[in-house]
């Protein structure tokens, strides 16, 4: 793996992801639309999920879009400046940590997975492909969206081993699988319990 080049251009790069990624959709969406603070409703998570529950599907769809953007807009920036796989690895992690760390937001955002994503999708569409499909799969069958997320996430890193076998990028996908299972930590206790919401 190849040591990142820590130019201007990447330490801008990384800074400008992080500010995009802190731009919840969901709150500036709700706020548009006048709807509930989604902190404050449901599941009190800012993400499409929560949104769909208070605002219905055209607002879940504007969030679920704005927040993969925010995950796909900073990889492609450095995919078009030529960026190696290191630097789209951090770039992508910097984009992902905004939305679940927002400094727009005290720092209390979202749960990852259309910013995560979106990231990936940027980086290798197959993978991104592959997790959607899963997703698909997963919530059609169970109807959880939690359970169909945790799903993709787990197997994240083994499709980037087979598809885009990256010792970088791999890594990048351990490190925002591991903390989407932390985010997620209250829907996995709920799963166990058998009180979590189901896809209506």
């Amino acid at each position: 793996m190849p040591i990142p080049e820590f130019t201007l251009s990447f330490y801008s790069l990384v800074c400008t992801a992080y500010l995009m990624g802190s731009l919840s959709a969901a709150i500036i969406i709700s706020k548009l639309m006048g709807l509930p603070d989604p902190r404050t409703q449901g599941s009190n998570n800012p993400g499409a999920t929560n949104v769909l529950r208070i605002g219905g599907k055209k607002a879940a769809a504007m969030t679920l879009l704005g927040d993969a953007l925010k995950g796909v807009l900073p990889v492609l920036i450095a995919q078009t400046l030529q960026e190696p796989n290191t630097n789209l690895a951090i770039i992508g992690l910097a984009a992902f940590l905004g939305h679940l760390y927002p400094v727009f937001f005290a720092f209390k955002g979202g749960k990852g997975v259309a910013t995560a994503i979106g990231v990936i999708i940027a980086i290798s569409w197959q993978v991104g492909l592959a997790l959607i499909a899963t997703w698909a799969i997963m919530a059609w069958v169970f109807k959880f969206s939690s359970l169909a997320a945790l799903t993709a996430a787990c197997l994240a890193p083994l499709f980037f081993l087979l598809l885009k076998p990256d010792v970088a990028l791999v890594l990048m996908s351990i490190v925002i699988s591991a903390f989407l299972l932390y985010r997620h930590r209250g829907n996995i206790q709920n799963l166990i319990n058998g009180t979590e919401s189901k896809i209506r």
